[in-house]
């Protein structure tokens, strides 16, 4: 331990070094720091006497990165954020409850969000930092604590726990559906299909489980499942939708269903997905306890239906 601290440099060293390798100029740098340009240049002369190797090449009062400073500057503006995150956390919660949560957005907006206020009225302690995140991501380079994820358990370096089975089911606008008589699956091979490209073979699986191979329909794409139900409101075809997400229009009866046919796959769910070192982050488990018993009454009021 004490060997590394004679290794570390000093954060003004460092901040100093971010900002002449980020703005490409010294002058720049100490306007942003509030420094001299001097102060700037003793800094950066005191880093790169430290670490033995020069950083800047300086030419007519220009200066450019050397290799060894360009992969340096990504690894100490990585670590200054990390810092800077860090020393946010601790102001806003000092009890250090801060959970950054990555979120799919159709389900924290419609799902999520709408549960929120019981969460922080049992654990008023804890602050969550959402961002919205479509696909898998390495946990070593985000600076987030879990991730909630539909699709198979198999998120590389990171635990996944089961909260619940999404459940389809063929919607469409009472109007469409006046139009477009829908007495069977077979009926709906010839109509349009709206899809969603994050279950892009949603459709060809629900097919195939009402006995019809390799038909995927022909239709529009839309990234989330909140435009693909706008889509399906406004008439231009039957959409696919998970029935979680889809409440307030079923209830209010802009979307019915074209045919009382739910399908789950039981492979895919969803997931709460964490590093394993941040299992017993005190928020994540707060947070974590709270989901589990959401998602089991949802299941249970589903199975009462």
């Amino acid at each position: 331990m004490g060997l590394q601290r004679r290794l570390l440099p000093s954060i003004s060293a460092l901040s100093a070094f971010e900002a002449a390798a980020r703005t490409g100029s010294f002058t720049t740098a100490a306007q942003e720091l509030a420094l001299t340009q001097g102060a700037i240049s003793r800094q950066i002369k005191a880093l790169e006497d430290q670490l033995r190797t020069p950083l800047f090449v300086r030419r007519d009062q220009r200066v450019t990165l050397t290799p060894a400073g360009e992969s340096y500057a990504v690894e100490v503006r990585e670590a200054l954020h990390r810092i800077g995150s860090a020393t946010l956390r601790v102001m806003t919660a000092p009890q250090g409850g801060v959970l950054k949560l990555a979120v799919l957005p159709t389900f924290g907006t419609r799902w999520l969000v709408p549960r929120l206020p019981a969460f922080q009225k049992a654990n008023p302690q804890v602050i969550i930092h959402f961002t919205t995140k479509m696909e898998p991501f390495d946990f070593r380079s985000e600076d987030l604590d879990a991730a909630i994820h539909f699709g198979a358990a198999d998120w590389p370096g990171a635990v996944c726990e089961r909260l619940m089975e999404e459940e389809v089911l063929p919607l469409c606008a009472p109007s469409f559906l006046a139009a477009h008589p829908i007495r069977e699956p077979a009926d709906l091979v010839a109509l349009p299909l709206l899809h969603t490209t994050s279950r892009s073979e949603a459709w060809k699986d629900w097919f195939a489980a009402q006995g019809i191979e390799r038909h995927e329909g022909a239709g529009m794409f839309f990234e989330q499942f909140s435009t693909t139900a706008q889509a399906a409101i406004t008439g231009l075809g039957v959409a696919l939708l998970p029935t979680l997400l889809v409440q307030a229009e079923l209830q209010d009866g802009d979307l019915i269903p074209a045919l009382q046919l739910p399908y789950r796959n039981p492979d895919r769910a969803y997931h709460l997905v964490h590093p394993a070192h941040r299992a017993h982050h005190p928020p994540l488990v707060a947070f974590r306890e709270w989901l589990l018993g959401e998602c089991s009454a949802d299941i249970t009021v589903k199975s009462s239906r």
